[in-house]
């Protein structure tokens, strides 16, 4: 039976987008990256490891989730999650100039963890609620918190450094998200049995469209299409991820004598806002494919144009820039996977895409590190990340739905409904 689409959709679009504003503390690491620097003395490679750390059990935790998700329900994995991420920020501030591991215990394990059990609830319990040919503006409205998170996180977190310190800083911010994601996650919930969203009105009209199969995990991995996704968001990532987790070192190495402070971090947050929204927009009218092969070329670009920003004009636009593709492809990749494998199984299928994510931000994260400790420059990294981008590029001219098939589809343009027939 086709429903016109309940307030409660929205509210749940709403919830996750709340819910991700509180999980995108993941970048404003760079932050306390650079105070673990200057304060404690950490060098790049040692605060770079409790956020690669995180990433990769943030991506790792992905798989579980969207299977827990599939499987009880939105709320109560979303509620774990919260739970998990505010006990791991108070765990990281047992941490001092000395004591590595409760950073990367707290931060990375425990709130990678949590970050990744919130994350994987949100996208798929919002798209559920609307129809195929909105899937991606859905998905680019929630996952937007995620990077419009650093926006206000970055100047929060830099403002309690400087009056409390870290260890305080994290128990506060870890105390606030707890009570944030927890509330929140309550609002969660899937649409009833049998709950198909209307569409179109006017008259009524049959056409062929093309229909994909719905896969579970098991055959998805077994598609050369799998294998594609992943790898582009692999070598995407690598590249997006590098620069989020050492911007403000980069900003030190490259601008020495200017302290741009937390508007770096907050200019990649509002351009990686504005990324997963333009992208998921630009998904349902071009294909994730298009929209996916200009996104990594232009990404190759930027990291040509970053290695070049020497003033405060030219760093803090490429920064935004580097946002935005990111967030494009936070966008491009879950909407992608809907299109390609169906929605029955995405929660865990797209768990399963986004261990290419961990894996991308985890390498991307420490070769800048090592490089950087190494030469004293992040030259060779930039051009490590392009060639990766423009691989990506590439892959693209082989990458469509697995089985597409045209079946004919009713769609009732009088009354605002389109269902397969």
């Amino acid at each position: 039976m086709i429903h016109r689409i309940p307030t409660r959709g929205w509210i749940v679009v709403l919830a996750g987008l709340g819910i991700n504003l509180a999980l995108g503390v993941l970048y404003a690491w760079s932050m306390v990256a650079r105070a673990l620097t200057t304060e404690w003395g950490w060098s790049a490679g040692q605060s770079s490891l409790p956020y690669a750390t995180a990433v990769g059990t943030f991506a790792l935790s992905m798989v579980f989730a969207g299977r827990a998700q599939d499987r009880f329900g939105p709320r109560i994995v979303a509620t774990i999650g919260g739970l998990l991420i505010g006990v791991g920020l108070l765990v990281a501030s047992l941490a001092n100039a000395n004591t590595v591991w409760p950073m990367v215990l707290g931060f990375g394990l425990l709130g990678g963890a949590g970050i990744g059990l919130g994350y994987a609830s949100t996208t798929p319990a919002a798209v559920k609620w609307f129809p195929p040919h909105r899937k991606g503006l859905i998905t680019g409205i929630v996952v937007s918190g995620f990077g419009l998170a650093s926006v206000y996180i970055a100047p929060l977190t830099s403002t309690l450094i400087s009056g409390s310190g870290i260890a305080s800083t994290l128990r506060i911010l870890g105390v606030g998200f707890l009570i944030a994601v927890v509330g929140l996650s309550q609002l969660l919930v899937n649409p009833p049995a049998g709950f198909v969203p209307q569409t179109n009105t006017g008259a009524v009209a049959v056409k062929m469209g093309p229909v994909c199969r719905e896969l579970d995990w098991r055959d998805m991995i077994k598609t050369k299409q799998f294998a594609l996704l992943w790898s582009m968001y692999v070598f995407a990532t690598f590249a997006g991820l590098m620069i989020v987790g050492h911007m403000a070192k980069i900003a030190v190495t490259q601008l020495p004598s200017v302290d741009l402070g937390f508007g770096l971090v907050a200019a990649i947050g509002l351009g990686n806002a504005t990324g997963r929204f333009t992208a998921g927009t630009a998904a349902d009218r071009f294909g994730e494919t298009k929209t996916m092969f200009v996104v990594f070329v232009l990404q190759a670009i930027m990291m040509g144009v970053i290695g070049l920003a020497h003033t405060p004009l030219t760093l803090v636009p490429a920064a935004a820039a580097i946002g935005f593709l990111l967030g494009s492809d936070q966008s491009l990749f879950p909407s992608a996977t809907a299109s390609y494998f169906g929605m029955k199984h995405l929660g865990v299928n797209f768990g399963l895409v986004f261990t290419a994510w961990g894996v991308g931000g985890v390498f991307g994260s420490m070769t800048a590190g090592m490089i950087v400790d190494s030469t004293g420059s992040y030259s060779m990294a930039y051009i490590i990340a392009a060639t990766l981008s423009i691989l990506a590029a590439m892959m693209t001219f082989a990458t469509k739905a697995p089985g597409s098939i045209s079946t004919p589809i009713e769609v009732d343009t009088r009354s605002r409904m389109a269902r397969i027939a």
